[in-house]
């Protein structure tokens, strides 16, 4: 594997676009972070080769402004530096290791994994922009010129979710035309028991507890379902049969395995 690097459908009711449902689409979560270190170019590499829809990636700011692929505010879960990445230059950043001892990997620039998807012009991606309170909406603003940069501003392979509605509403207003989905936190499901939303993008994103719980989320204002993060067959099937638009899982080779192995002999999980 490598080492270190060198370098529409659905309808939105908030803005006209319609299309029609084609089943349920296996994203790979922090790429196929089930058998690689995630958010790696060793898992978005591996993902990316599977017979799936797409990957899924979180991206945060460097102190210097650049755009990061990584989850966590803070370094020491995932690589082997400490200390907060918005208080981190990337140069510093580019040092780290979020590999293994031996498959070392770097944290990737946004716009690396975005030349990553240029050679599969058939997989879509779904980037979750993280909102640290400082910065407001540079990640957002950041996150539209590199995907301008990159040629899929335009893309309907391109969908932006968040736990922000700012951000849904950011979205909604410079860039209308990619499809966005707003993921509800987890405590939601108790304070907010009418699914209240305070922007209007084209799909909702309640984890799948939740989704189960509340089960008039599926389809919810005629909105595309997201869920996440989906591991274990009985739920990726659940999501299948129940009419999930498309569910995140760290496995994703499950993920096939088990709607091939369903295909052929049917389904009655419900």
């Amino acid at each position: 594997m490598t080492t270190l690097l060198g370098s529409n459908e659905g309808s939105n009711a908030g803005n006209g676009k319609t299309g029609s449902r084609t089943g349920t689409k296996i994203v790979a979560h922090r790429g196929a972070s089930g058998l690689y270190p995630e958010l790696t170019f060793a898992a978005f590499d591996a993902a990316l080769r599977m017979d799936i829809h797409g990957i899924e990636c979180d991206v945060r700011l460097t102190r210097d402004g650049k755009v990061v692929v990584f989850h966590d505010p803070v370094l020491g879960r995932t690589s082997d530096g400490a200390g907060r990445v918005s208080a981190t230059d990337y140069a510093d950043l580019r040092r780290l290791n979020v590999g293994t001892a031996e498959n070392p990997q770097r944290i990737m620039r946004l716009e690396e994994l975005l030349e990553l998807m240029q050679d599969y012009p058939d997989k879509h991606i779904y980037i979750e922009t993280k909102h640290p309170t400082r910065y407001g909406p540079e990640i957002d603003e950041q996150t539209l010129r590199l995907l301008a940069y990159a040629g899929l501003r335009h893309s309907e392979r391109v969908h932006l979710i968040s736990f922000s509605h700012r951000a849904m509403r950011y979205f909604t207003h410079f860039a209308p035309e990619l499809e966005t989905y707003y993921l509800f936190r987890l405590r939601e499901k108790k304070w907010n028991r009418g699914n209240c939303m305070l922007s209007r993008p084209y799909g909702v994103g309640p984890a799948l507890s939740h989704l189960r719980a509340r089960r008039q989320l599926l389809g919810f204002k005629g909105l595309k379902t997201y869920t996440w993060t989906v591991n274990d067959p009985k739920d990726m099937l659940w999501c299948r049969d129940n009419g999930v638009d498309v569910f995140a899982t760290d496995m994703p080779h499950i993920a096939v395995e088990t709607f091939a192995r369903a295909d052929v002999g049917g389904s009655t999980l419900r």
